[in-house]
């Protein structure tokens, strides 16, 4: 019995050879039961290849079609199973419009959760795509290499925005005869109507829509409307005008450099908190 169990207890991974009994040895028990200890042979288990055990997935399928961009017709090969956010971050640098700031026009706006395939995409198909570049957003606020010259000496100064030589260009004309009213020391909400009368960098007139449930930003001239996603814009900074505290010099904050600011004169000093929070949230002013 106990050898049965001996047995039993050894790994079961392979019989053992033979039993011997013990039973009419005049040998030490000890040394008969340790010579008829059951001899098990014990198998290393080897992991098995990964090419083995894990399946290999399915071939990627990819379709080519057009994308047609601002007159341009781009041919992109592309997984039929990708988002649309997938194509946007894929044609980022192709066409020079940050992700956040296309739209992408299959049969109607595209969705960034919808994929290719659920969209209808075939061969040779043409995709829309439309967007404004940083630099066309940009472009009317641009400063000059004098204008950098001058902010970095007076930062080094710390000298009021106001009363640096780039922004008294705009300044010196005077308050825009349509501004809104400013009201020193009161915070108010956005107003329902776009914020209007103001001047940017060209001293062109610029409005400004808050489109809350697209968190967009409007930012509106005689010439264009740039639709810009407010998680893209990177900051906002505002100072009072010296001579005029009732109203602020604004940068909005659309890249990463000093010459992506679009800069806004005459805003209105009770939206300007409101401004912020709508924008970069309550806990992000700078």
């Amino acid at each position: 019995a106990a050898e049965s169990e001996s047995n039993d207890n050894c790994c079961n991974i392979a019989p053992c050879s033979e039993l011997v009994s013990n039973t009419n040895s005049n040998e030490a028990p000890s040394t008969e039961t340790e010579n008829s200890l059951p001899k098990c042979e014990i198998l290393e288990t080897q992991p098995k290849d990964n090419n083995e055990t894990i399946s290999q997935d399915p071939p990627q399928e990819n379709i080519d079609f057009k994308v047609v961009y601002n007159k341009q017709r781009i041919n992109v090969n592309f997984p039929l199973d990708g988002t649309v956010a997938q194509l946007k971050a894929h044609l980022q640098n192709i066409i020079s419009v940050p992700q956040a700031m296309q739209k992408v026009m299959i049969k109607g706006l595209a969705k960034d959760y919808e994929t290719l395939r659920s969209l209808g995409v075939t061969k040779g198909a043409k995709v829309m795509v439309v967007g404004s570049k940083l630099d066309d957003v940009l472009a009317v606020s641009i400063p000059t290499k004098q204008d950098l010259s001058d902010e970095a000496a007076s930062t080094t100064s710390k000298e009021p925005l106001s009363q640096q030589k780039m922004h008294r260009k705009v300044l010196d004309k005077g308050i825009p005869e349509d501004v809104m009213p400013g009201i020193l020391d009161s915070k108010e909400p956005l107003p329902e109507f776009p914020l209007a009368g103001m001047l940017n960098k060209s001293g062109g007139k610029v409005r400004l829509t808050f489109k809350l449930e697209q968190d967009q930003l409007w930012i509106g001239t005689k010439e264009r409307t740039d639709k810009i996603p407010m998680n893209s814009i990177k900051g906002v900074h505002s100072e009072p005008i010296h001579d005029h505290p009732e109203y602020h010099i604004m940068a909005i904050q659309l890249g990463t450099t000093e010459a992506s600011r679009y800069w806004i004169y005459w805003v209105p000093a009770q939206y300007i908190s409101a401004i912020k929070d709508a924008i970069l949230g309550k806990w992000c002013y700078f």
